[in-house]
């Protein structure tokens, strides 16, 4: 158990959530159904810092993570995603006048966000990732890319760039400060690099209770002010402060700090808000998880049909911290690469959405409801009417006629 905060070293930090026996990974692929029971779990126990604000899981073990080409990661095949992803791509190349420049992007997945800046941009790039596959990044740009299948660390600090990119990969990362002190240390002198860092915000997941935006490879969440305040901490003067995609991320702009102090942005005194948030979840987390057993009990006896949609991340851990037994047999997703695959630690057959045809469900619950509207389309195009609801409470109509994806 660590008992100190990874970004700022305070040691005034206490628990408030603790679930045990999650998977250690949920993006992972797994093909059968007893590996997929039999899958290693760790313990899930956040603290809060009250000096800065970081949350974290002080009972980590960074040794159970295998970031590895099996990890399926890519939201990349919703239309939602992707049309707010690469209108990412295209502010960033404005805001950063990224034409003809270098770029590093750390955690770069299956490479689709740094192939599209050098798409957009005219730009060279270089990705670290574990789990880059080769063969499914059609790019035109990747000529101009080097793709590095293993992690960012100290023997890649030689590497130079303008931008400096890591888009949700912080939060998987022990140590933080640390982490963002090698990243300054290998800009150097070069003071006019940007870096952007983009993570999940914390202070959505505690307003909204939302639980199964909590799993074991998130070992920390930050909100505006505590990313700010590491970003600091590591040497950084803090530009820009933003949320976006419905609330659900933050990102940062930052550069080497130099001798003048910039001054704070409003976003960053957050502390106190995150403190009230962090005691309204702790008081609230329990009795939400308790209403969704009850409510699964109730599926069970009655014999509904009910899919989850969303194999990914959040549904591997609202399975687990719900325990929802036999209530619900299927999970959908849009993700070819994921159906056919099981659910880490609860066995769930991961299908597509044409299963649904056949399958007839009387309720789709949405992991995600920024993708609600999405996933009514494709019911209404198959024909299907289920009652459609995302698990913050968040409800939407299946369209009555189908459309066309022409």
């Amino acid at each position: 158990m660590k008992n100190y905060c990874g970004a700022c070293g305070s040691t005034d930090v206490r628990p408030f959530y603790r679930v045990d026996c999650v998977p250690v990974h949920s993006v992972i692929n797994i093909y059968s159904h007893a590996e997929a029971i039999a899958f290693p779990s760790g313990d899930l126990e956040l603290a809060v810092c009250a000096k800065c604000g970081f949350v974290f899981n002080w009972r980590f073990d960074p040794r159970t993570m295998h970031y590895c080409s099996q990890c399926e990661e890519t939201q990349g095949f919703s239309p939602t995603f992707s049309k707010w992803h690469r209108n990412l791509a295209r502010k960033m190349v404005d805001r950063y006048h990224l034409h003809g420049k270098s770029i590093i992007e750390i955690g770069c997945g299956k490479g689709e966000f740094l192939s599209m800046l050098c798409e957009i941009g005219g730009n060279r790039g270089v990705g670290f990732d574990p789990a880059y596959i080769p063969e499914r990044n059609r790019s035109a740009a990747t000529e101009r890319i080097e793709f590095i299948q293993d992690l960012y660390s100290e023997k890649y600090t030689a590497y130079q760039a303008d931008l400096v990119c890591c888009k949700m990969t912080l939060e998987h990362i022990d140590e933080p400060l640390a982490f963002l002190q090698m990243v300054r240390r290998a800009i150097g002198d070069k003071k006019e690099t940007t870096v952007f860092f983009q993570v999940p915000d914390v202070r959505r997941v505690l307003t909204e209770t939302a639980f199964w935006d909590i799993y074991y490879e998130h070992c920390c969440y930050f909100s505006l002010g505590s990313l700010a305040r590491t970003m600091e901490e590591a040497g950084f003067a803090v530009m820009n402060l933003t949320s976006d995609y419905d609330g659900q991320y933050i990102m940062v702009d930052a550069r080497p700090a130099n001798d003048s102090k910039p001054s704070k942005l409003a976003a960053q005194n957050d502390l106190g808000a995150v403190m009230d948030e962090v005691r309204s979840f702790e008081k609230e987390s329990a009795k939400r998880i308790s209403e969704w057993r009850c409510d699964f009990a109730r599926i069970k006896r009655e014999g509904r049909r009910v899919v989850l949609w969303g194999s990914g991340s959040k549904g591997v851990s609202f399975l687990s911290t719900i325990g929802v037994g036999g209530a619900i047999e299927y999970v959908v997703d849009i993700n070819p690469h994921r159906q056919g695959t099981y659910m880490a630690g609860n066995g769930q057959r991961v299908v597509s959405p044409e299963f649904l045809v056949d399958y007839q469900p009387d309720t789709v619950l949405v992991m995600n409801d920024v993708y609600l509207n999405e996933i009514g389309e494709d019911l209404a195009r198959m024909g299907l009417r289920p009652e459609l609801k995302a698990v913050c409470g968040k409800t939407a109509a299946v369209p009555a006629v189908r459309r066309s994806y022409a």
